[in-house]
C-alpha cells in the first residue's frame, strides 16, 4: 500500500522492504500486510497488519523486543556500506513515530530541587581529664559488624519438567524451524516466550534428528536455542555489514 505523497527515493525503497519483509514474516509463519509511510524525519514507517495474530510478545501499537530487532536486522540488510542510507521503521498494526516526534510529544522532567543546607553538628565537648592519681580509661573499640548475607540468585527452572498442553500451530511451526536448522546447519533462537511455551518447542523437536535444542539464559533473555549436529559456514555474501550504529536504527 503506498501514498500520494511517497518520494521518488521512497518508491524505489519500498519495493525492496516489502520483499525483504515478505519473505522474513513468511519463514516465521506470521504473514502481514504492510502499510507504508514517509515519516517526517526523512524515515520510512510500515505498519505491519498481521494476518493470523500477531507473534508471542508482540502487542498491537506497542513496542516489543521482537519488533526491534526485526527493524535493526531490515536495515542491516537494507544498508550496505558505501551506500545512501534511509532508515526503515517497523510498527506493529500502527505506523510508528520517529524518535523525534516521541520526545517532542514527552513532558520535559522537572529539575530536581536544591538539598537544604545541613545545619552544622554541635561541637562535642572535650573529654574531662582525669584525677591527679586516677589511672586513665583505655578507650573500648566497636566489634566489626557482621558481613550481610549475600541473597542467593534464582535459578532458572527446567521447561523439560513441566506439564503443559500441546498447541498444534506452535508445533508444526517449531518443528519446521528444527528441521531446517538441521538440514542447512543453522543455528537458531527463539526469544520473548514465555516458559510455558518453551516447554511446548521442547516437547515438540525431541525427535528431530540431527539437532540439539536446549534452553538457555535468565529472564527476559531465556530463549530456546536450536544447534545442528553439524554447523555450516555461513557465505561471505549473506554476511551483514558491521560499520552501522545500532543506536541510529531504534525508532
Amino acid at each position: 500500500m503506498s501514498d500520494a505523497s511517497s518520494t521518488p527515493a521512497s518508491q524505489e525503497l519500498r519495493p525492496r522492504v516489502e520483499k525483504l519483509l515478505s519473505d522474513i514474516l513468511g519463514l516465521m509463519g506470521f504473514p502481514a500486510r504492510l502499510d507504508f509511510k514517509d515519516a517526517s524525519d526523512g524515515s520510512l514507517c510500515v505498519a505491519l497488519h498481521f494476518q493470523d495474530g500477531p507473534p508471542p510478545g508482540v502487542e498491537q501499537g506497542k513496542r516489543s523486543q521482537v519488533m526491534d530487532s526485526l527493524q535493526f536486522l531490515l536495515n542491516k540488510m537494507l544498508h550496505r556500506p558505501g551506500a545512501e542510507r534511509r532508515f526503515v521503521l517497523l510498527g506493529a498494526g500502527a505506523h510508528p513515530e520517529p524518535r523525534s516526534e516521541r520526545a517532542r510529544k514527552e513532558p520535559a522532567a522537572p529539575a530536581p530541587a536544591a538539598p537544604a543546607p545541613a545545619a552544622p553538628a554541635p561541637r562535642a565537648a572535650p573529654p574531662a581529664a582525669p584525677a591527679r592519681g586516677q589511672a586513665r580509661a583505655a578507650p573500648v573499640k566497636a566489634a566489626p559488624a557482621a558481613p550481610k548475607p549475600v541473597a542467593a540468585r534464582p535459578v532458572e527452572g527446567d521447561e523439560r519438567a513441566l506439564e503443559v498442553s500441546e498447541e498444534p500451530s506452535l508445533r508444526a511451526a517449531a518443528r519446521a524451524l528444527a528441521e531446517k536448522s538441521a538440514t542447512l546447519g543453522r543455528a537458531y533462537a527463539l526469544v520473548t516466550m514465555k516458559s510455558e511455551d518453551r516447554a511446548r518447542v521442547l516437547k515438540a523437536v525431541g525427535d528431530v534428528p540431527g539437532l540439539k535444542v536446549s534452553c538457555e539464559g535468565e529472564g527476559r533473555n531465556r530463549r530456546v536455542v536450536f544447534t545442528p549436529d553439524k554447523l555450516a559456514p555461513l557465505p561471505k555474501r549473506s554476511m551483514l555489514p558491521a560499520d552501522d550504529d545500532e543506536d541510529e536504527l531504534e525508532g
